[in-house]
């Protein structure tokens, strides 16, 4: 989505992808297969274009550190850094008084038994490294043993922390430009399945100055992290009105996907904006929206009746051209635009139960 941007305003684009025919590499002009290890790869990758961004946590450090000597990246590398671990991101939250959970980093049995004692339960044990759609968490729900609970968590170093009876998800995707110029998207309020987000509402059901609250926090995070493209700020809103920073994405996000139909510039147009130093575009929300995400789960019988999306007038249906349909894999979304997100809300179920 980010290169059909791109082509929009005239840009040519090179992918760098280890596995071949990925999604953006089909409208590409270059697609470079290659392990993110494989340094004169990524040199010549480099050497081929004028910036470079990114769309994608899990990539190591020193990858973006060698394309980085070559051309600019944007965000900056040390912004993946803090955001891929989630030790470094919840001590940058603490250290910038931004509100999050309280949480303790935990390295043995020992640390976790205190961490325990201190936090109490219930609450969640999260990896460090490589988490998301809920991987890589281990909920406590009372009294255990930290020892049979450390083997079973089976990481080398976790963060706990105290579990949250949250009223709703919320997330804001907020852009800021090379001159630091900072624009947020609305607010999203986000419905999740199994730990994977199914919809996101726009504008949210909530009162008008949560969203605002939030949007403001997330352009403070975007200013403190110097942001150069786009972060995605995920909250839980608390049964007290609290807003508290769950997580950090510095790239275009699931939960902003509804802004390529309904915004005035969607969150891709915008990360080509930020990052090629160009005036940052409105965000305005043009027609309240619900957008629905599509796993590989509905290929269980195979290829899905799409005419059943089509039909609606006020649907338009988005596949990534990903060559494998797994469950839970996300496989493409919906988004319904309707005069209420009341109204789109019976669209997208209707869609769900006729594709079954």
């Amino acid at each position: 989505m980010l290169a059909i941007a791109a082509r929009r305003m005239g840009y040519r684009v090179h992918a760098y992808e280890p596995q071949p025919d990925c999604p953006a590499g089909q409208i590409c002009d270059v697609e470079v297969n290659a392990p993110y290890t494989d340094s004169a790869s990524l040199e010549k990758f480099a050497q081929g274009v004028d910036v470079i961004s990114f769309e994608f946590e899990n990539i190591p450090r020193t990858a973006l550190d060698t394309v980085s000597a070559l051309k600019p990246v944007r965000p900056r590398g040390e912004v993946l850094h803090i955001c891929q671990n989630r030790e470094r991101e919840k001590n940058f939250l603490r250290a910038q008084g931004f509100p999050c959970a309280p949480f303790r980093v935990v390295d043995s049995a020992e640390n976790l038994a205190s961490a325990l004692a201190e936090i109490g339960t219930p609450s969640v044990l999260k990896t460090a490294d490589f988490g998301y759609d809920g991987k890589g968490q281990l909920k406590i729900s009372g009294p255990s043993d930290a020892t049979e609970l450390w083997q079973r968590f089976g990481a080398p170093r976790g963060v706990l922390e105290k579990w949250i009876p949250f009223e709703a998800e919320l997330s804001v995707v907020c852009a800021r430009g090379l001159n630091g110029e900072v624009v947020p998207f609305p607010c999203s309020e986000n419905i999740h399945e199994n730990h994977i987000l199914d919809l996101s509402i726009v504008p949210v059901r909530f009162a008008p100055e949560i969203a605002e609250r939030a949007e403001k926090i997330a352009a403070s995070i975007a200013e403190a992290l110097d942001v150069v493209g786009l972060i995605a700020v995920e909250f839980f809103l608390t049964r007290d009105g609290e807003l508290l920073v769950n997580e950090l994405a510095p790239r275009p996000h699931n939960s902003g996907h509804f802004s390529f139909d309904a915004c005035a510039t969607s969150q891709f147009e915008q990360q080509l904006r930020a990052v090629c130093g160009l005036p940052l575009g409105s965000p305005e929300l043009l027609r309240p929206v619900v957008m629905w995400n599509i796993l590989g789960d509905l290929w269980k019988n195979g290829e899905p009746d799409w005419s059943v999306v089509l039909r609606e007038p006020c649907a338009k249906l988005h596949l990534y051209g990903k060559s494998e349909a797994r469950p839970g894999r996300k496989m493409g979304h919906v988004c319904v635009m309707a005069d209420s997100t009341a109204e789109a809300l019976v669209i997208i179920e209707r869609i769900r139960a006729r594709l079954g």
